[in-house]
C-alpha cells in the first residue's frame, strides 16, 4: 500500500535537467521566468493575440560570455566585469522587450516590475558610459525602442467625440496607463541620443528615415507627456544628425500639409512649431528659398483652422522669427494674415491682432508702406467691432511706440482710412474702454497735425451729409414707387391679369 501511494507521487525533475531545458528552449516555461515579445513583426507592429509572453531560447554565449538563462535574474552592471557588461547590456535589452498589457494593472505585476527595474538599470548604464557604444549597443537600444515606442495607437475615443460633435479643446487628455514604463523607454533613449558617446555617423544606420517617421507619428499622441518626451528627443537628433535634417524639416511639412488641408485634426501641432521655432532661429541668412516657401505655404496656412488657439502661441513665435530674420517677408506675412483673417470668430480675431501687434514691431519702413492700406482698411474694421476686445486690441497697437511711429510718418495715408471708426466709436460705441481708448488715438492724431485732422473731419462730415440725402433721396423713390404701385392695382391683387 505505501508503495502504491508512493509512486502516485510525482518524480521531483533534478536542476541540471531544469537548466537545460531552459538553455534549449525545450519542455515547459519556467512559472518564474521573464517574458520577452516575440509577437513582434519586423515593422514594429505587434500581432494579435496573446503570444506577447513567450518565453525565448537562450542565445549562445557570445565571445565566450557566460550565458545568463531567462529563469534567473540578471546580476548588475557594477557585479560583471567590464568584458561581460556589453553581453549583459544585450540580455537586459531583450528582456525589456516584453510588451505587458496595462490596462489590467493586476496582471503580471511581476514582471511589469522586473522590467521597469531593469530599464532603470539600461538608463543609468547610458548615462555613466565612459566609452563609445558600440553598434550592438545602438541595435539593442534602437530595437527595443521601436518595440516599446512604436505601438499602434488607438484613435477611436478621439474619433468618437469628433463625429458626436465634442470640443475637443475642452476635453481632458488621455494618459497612456503604461506611462510608468514608456517614460523610462524615452529616457533611455533621449539619454542615448543626447550622449557624447553617440557616434553619428554609426547611429545612423537605426535611427534612419523610417525610424524618424514613425517617431513623427507619435507626435499625434493624446499624452502630453509623450509629446513633451518626443519633442525633445526630436530636437536632438536634429541637432545630431546633421544628415537627416532637411529629411526631418519636409516630413515635418507633410504633417503640416495634411493637418490643414485634410484632417484638421492632429494633437502635436503645437510641440512640432516649438521645435521649428528654435530650427528656424537658427537659420544662416540669406534665407534659402526653401525656408520661404515654407513659410509661405505651411507656416502662413495654419492660421486657417479653426483650432489656430491650440497652437498658436509657437506658430506666431516662428512666424516673427521669420521676419525678424529677413525684414522684407513682413509684406508677405502680413498680407498672409489678412487672407486668413477671421470674420464671426471673435477670440480668434483678437489673437490674430496680437500676432499682427509683434509682426509689426519687427517690420521697417519700407515693407509698412506696401500693406498698410488694405492692413488698416481692417484695422479700421477691427475697430468698429461691436465685441469690445476686438475693439480695444485694435486700439491697442497705438500703444506700441514703433507702430506709432510708423503711423505718424504715414498718417496722410491712414488717417483718412480709420477716421470714420474712429468718429464712429467715439460717438456712440456701447463700450466706456473703447471709447476713451479712441479719444487717445484721436489726440495723437490731433497733436500731430491738427490741420489735416480737421480736412479728415469735413471730410467725413460731407461723406455723412451726402449719405443722408442719397438715403433721403433712396427711401422717397421706394415710397413713390409704392404709390404708384397702389394706383395701377386699386384691388390690390398683386400681379393680377386683370390689369395687364
Amino acid at each position: 500500500m505505501i508503495k502504491q501511494i508512493l509512486g502516485r507521487l510525482p518524480k521531483k525533475t533534478g536542476k541540471a535537467g531544469d537548466g537545460r531545458d531552459a538553455a534549449t528552449g525545450n519542455g515547459n516555461e519556467p512559472s518564474n521566468s521573464y517574458s520577452v515579445a516575440r509577437s513582434v513583426e519586423p515593422g514594429g507592429n505587434k500581432r494579435a493575440g496573446n503570444a506577447e509572453h513567450l518565453a525565448p531560447a537562450s542565445s549562445p554565449a557570445m565571445n565566450g560570455a557566460v550565458v545568463y538563462h531567462s529563469n534567473e535574474p540578471l546580476p548588475a552592471f557594477k557585479d560583471v566585469p567590464v568584458s561581460e557588461k556589453q553581453n549583459l547590456f544585450v540580455r537586459k535589452a531583450t528582456l525589456c522587450c516584453a510588451v505587458y498589457d496595462f490596462a489590467d494593472p493586476t496582471k503580471n505585476l511581476k514582471e511589469k516590475e522586473m522590467k521597469r527595474q531593469t530599464l532603470m538599470e539600461l538608463v543609468d548604464y547610458v548615462t555613466s558610459a565612459n566609452g563609445k557604444f558600440s553598434e550592438v549597443i545602438m541595435l539593442e537600444i534602437s530595437k527595443m525602442v521601436a518595440i516599446n515606442l512604436f505601438r499602434s495607437s488607438n484613435p477611436t475615443p478621439r474619433e468618437n467625440k469628433a463625429i458626436e460633435g465634442v470640443d475637443m479643446e475642452e476635453e481632458e487628455p488621455l494618459m497612456d496607463p503604461a506611462w510608468s514604463h514608456l517614460q523610462i523607454v524615452y529616457e533611455v533613449f533621449l539619454r542615448f541620443v543626447a550622449s557624447q558617446e553617440t557616434d553619428a555617423k554609426l547611429a545612423k544606420r537605426y535611427i534612419d528615415h523610417s525610424f524618424i517617421l514613425k517617431l513623427l507619428d507619435l507626435f499625434d499622441s493624446e499624452d502630453p507627456r509623450e509629446r513633451d518626451y518626443l519633442k525633445t528627443i526630436l530636437h536632438r537628433i536634429y541637432g545630431k544628425f546633421m544628415v537627416h535634417r532637411p529629411f526631418i524639416r519636409k516630413a515635418i511639412n507633410n504633417i503640416f500639409y495634411r493637418f490643414i488641408f485634410e484632417t484638421e485634426k492632429h494633437n502635436g501641432i503645437a510641440e512640432l512649431l516649438e521645435i521649428l521655432g528654435s530650427i528656424i532661429n537658427g537659420f544662416a541668412l540669406p534665407l534659402k528659398e526653401e525656408h520661404k516657401l515654407f513659410l509661405l505655404r505651411a507656416l502662413i496656412p495654419l492660421h486657417k483652422p479653426k483650432c489656430v488657439a491650440m497652437y498658436h502661441q509657437q506658430l506666431s513665435y516662428c512666424i516673427t522669427q521669420f521676419v525678424e530674420k529677413d525684414c522684407k517677408l513682413a509684406d508677405t506675412v502680413i498680407r498672409g494674415l489678412l487672407k486668413y483673417w477671421p470674420i464671426t470668430n471673435s477670440s480668434k480675431e483678437v489673437m490674430f491682432l496680437g500676432e499682427l501687434e509683434e509682426v509689426l514691431e519687427a517690420t521697417q519702413l519700407a515693407e509698412f508702406q506696401r500693406c498698410m492700406v488694405p492692413l488698416f482698411r481692417q484695422i479700421a474694421s477691427s475697430m468698429n467691432s461691436s465685441h469690445f476686445q476686438v475693439a480695444e486690441r485694435a486700439l491697442f497697437l497705438w500703444n506700441n511706440d514703433h507702430i506709432e511711429n510708423l503711423i505718424k510718418q504715414n498718417y496722410k495715408v491712414i488717417l483718412p482710412i480709420i477716421f470714420p471708426a474712429l468718429e464712429r466709436n467715439a460717438r456712440g460705441h456701447w463700450n466706456q474702454a473703447v471709447r476713451s481708448l479712441t479719444l487717445n488715438v484721436r489726440k495723437i492724431f490731433t497733436d500731430h497735425d491738427s490741420t489735416f485732422f480737421g480736412e479728415c473731419m469735413q471730410k467725413f462730415d460731407d461723406d455723412e451729409l451726402k449719405q443722408e440725402e442719397s438715403s433721403s433721396k433712396r427711401e422717397a423713390l421706394w415710397k413713390r414707387l409704392e404709390e404708384m404701385g397702389s394706383e395701377s392695382n386699386p384691388s390690390g391683387i398683386p400681379n393680377g391679369k386683370s390689369n395687364q
